[in-house]
């Protein structure tokens, strides 16, 4: 029923209570807790609610509220002495009631906030984890390179990037090459530097050096002769580009 969605997706029974509503929203609502059964549930749920945080959590109300009923106290004064008993009923039908919901609000209040908590613990919880991941890729990488067989190579730039530096680490007996590539100057989105090795005069291609990466693992080419780095477009390329060749070294 349209009814019965408006009051519930529009906190309604909630502002009922609060006597927030108009003249026509109000006939809405008592209509429906008269005629429908679960908005009448929920209506019954709610008053449970508030009364079972009003005696379980006793608080001071907010001033405001203590101000309020001293002013609707002082009114009775003007009245006949006989209807003063239910006044000061009502007067405190009301301080409790105000008291209950305003609790459940900051109740609502404190549960988001544990919420938004919550979400922060698990995305901080997976950075650490991903940390840890990095930690212990870069930390085997740094074990293959750490040995007496380990040959290290320097390929300089040429003149076409002259400011380029990376460092090579090849062991010929477990067949490892990982290149240290932080020498090299960052490149536009488009492009990115590729590795190749030189056998007989042919260019075979090694793998794609990322500068966002400090070591990284790329083929293995037996009988290669010479290490070369070019510059490629995004994604790497199936043949060098000879024009693009800013650094190599002979093995």
């Amino acid at each position: 029923m349209m009814d019965r969605k408006k009051i519930l997706d529009e906190g309604l029974l909630e502002k009922y209570l609060l006597d927030e509503l108009n003249t026509s929203d109000r006939s809405l609502v008592e209509h429906a807790i008269k005629n429908d059964k679960e908005v009448k549930k929920k209506f019954s749920e709610l008053e449970e609610d508030f009364e079972k945080m009003a005696f379980e959590n006793a608080i001071i109300p907010p001033s405001t509220v203590k101000a309020e009923l001293k002013t609707k106290l002082e009114e009775t004064k003007v009245r006949q002495l006989s209807y003063r008993p239910l006044l000061v009923a009502a007067s405190i039908s009301i301080l409790f009631l105000a008291s209950s919901i305003w609790m459940y609000t900051e109740w609502q209040k404190t549960q988001k906030e544990f919420e938004v908590l919550q979400n922060q613990t698990t995305d901080l919880k997976e950075r650490l984890n991903s940390l840890e991941e990095n930690y212990v890729l870069t930390n085997t990488r740094l074990k293959t390179i750490d040995g007496e067989n380990i040959i290290p190579l320097l390929l300089k730039g040429n003149e076409l990037s002259p400011n380029s530096r990376a460092i090579a680490y090849i062991n010929h007996e477990k067949k490892i090459v990982v290149v240290n590539s932080e020498g090299l100057p960052k490149l536009p989105e488009d492009k990115t530097y590729q590795m190749w090795s030189d056998v007989n005069g042919e260019m075979i291609d090694m793998g794609v050096l990322k500068t966002s990466e400090k070591l990284i693992t790329l083929k293995y080419i037996d009988k290669a002769e010479s290490l070369n780095i070019t510059i490629e477009p995004e994604g790497g390329n199936d043949h060098p580009t000879v024009e693009n060749l800013i650094s190599y070294v002979t093995l």
